[in-house]
């Protein structure tokens, strides 16, 4: 059997019944892409350890070592399978040496450039009080633009993540596309900041509140066309240009400065554990952990 073959038959047998539609499409391209036109034509016999390892290299010299590892991610679980199915007798993809990822440098707002969004936003521009509310509650922008009133509870003071959205390319534009969240984990209900529950109320009501929490002129908003109101808005007050995943970084970074512990943070966040948090925010918490410092070196007196 060839392996293009094989990667048609564990798509549509093993992944598509599993995953989200989503990750279905992912799988699909980067073997469309990335895989078969080098491997496709193989026969399954004939992908050994040092084939397997040629193209893994390939790839870290084109790629960035995020982009290659997950080229390979789908390489070895579509192998995996392949040797439970009895189809190779060994798949050789554990022993490949792959390049060093590392973490993506964290980019927040100042909390004098959060507060100039703020002021804004509230004083000028309403409409984009969902930005505001991605400041406290650390939504992504997917999480936001699925909103609808119905998730929030005003009088609890909470919002509930249940689905999520993305772009599709839709007869020449992008339009939205809502799915189940990211992971089990980021469905999850959020506490509001009880200093945040007037605007909301009153934002509901000068809206109607009914449908989406972000809407467009004519309706629903696309994930692109958010990005870009963003962008513009951080031109108009003359801030350098983040993407909007930052605000959910600045969220993190602000809850850790108030002291929030990282397992509170991480549920927050919809992180499946605290350590992927810790990890991601280590650097927030130099301050934090040098005012501890200086306060032993008290006992110095």
């Amino acid at each position: 059997m060839k392996y293009s073959e094989w990667l048609e038959e564990w798509l549509s047998v093993n992944v598509k019944p599993r995953v989200k539609k989503s990750t279905y499409q992912k799988y699909g391209l980067i073997v469309k892409k990335q895989i078969s036109p080098r491997l496709g034509e193989l026969e399954m016999e004939a992908l050994s350890a040092g084939v397997l390892q040629n193209f893994t290299a390939d790839l870290s010299m084109r790629y960035s070592p995020n982009t290659t590892n997950g080229i390979v991610a789908v390489l070895r679980n579509s192998l995996r399978r392949a040797q439970k199915a009895g189809i190779v007798n060994c798949q050789f993809s554990e022993t490949l040496e792959l390049p060093h990822a590392r973490e993506k440098q964290i980019e927040c707002f100042s909390r004098r450039e959060q507060k100039k969004i703020e002021t804004f936003i509230l004083e000028k521009r309403k409409k984009l009080l969902g930005i505001v509310l991605c400041f406290y509650t650390g939504l992504r922008i997917g999480e936001l633009l699925a909103l609808e009133w119905s998730d929030f509870d005003l009088r609890r003071g909470t919002v509930s993540v249940r689905k999520t959205c993305r772009d599709r390319w839709e007869k020449g534009s992008f339009r939205k596309e809502t799915d189940t969240p990211k992971t089990e984990t980021s469905e999850r209900v959020i506490p509001i900041p009880r200093q945040i529950i007037p605007l909301l109320k009153d934002y509901k009501d000068e809206t109607g509140g009914g449908g989406y929490f972000v809407k467009g002129r004519c309706g629903e908003v696309s994930i692109r066309s958010y990005q870009r109101t963003f962008e513009l808005l951080l031109k108009r007050l003359n801030i350098p240009h983040r993407g909007f995943h930052a605000i959910r970084h600045t969220f993190a970074t602000r809850a850790l400065e108030c002291g929030m512990d990282v397992k509170t943070l991480s549920e927050i966040l919809g992180h499946r554990n605290p350590s992927i948090t810790l990890k991601r925010y280590a650097h927030s918490l130099f301050e934090h952990k040098s005012a501890m410092m200086n306060r032993l070196g008290k006992y110095l007196q």
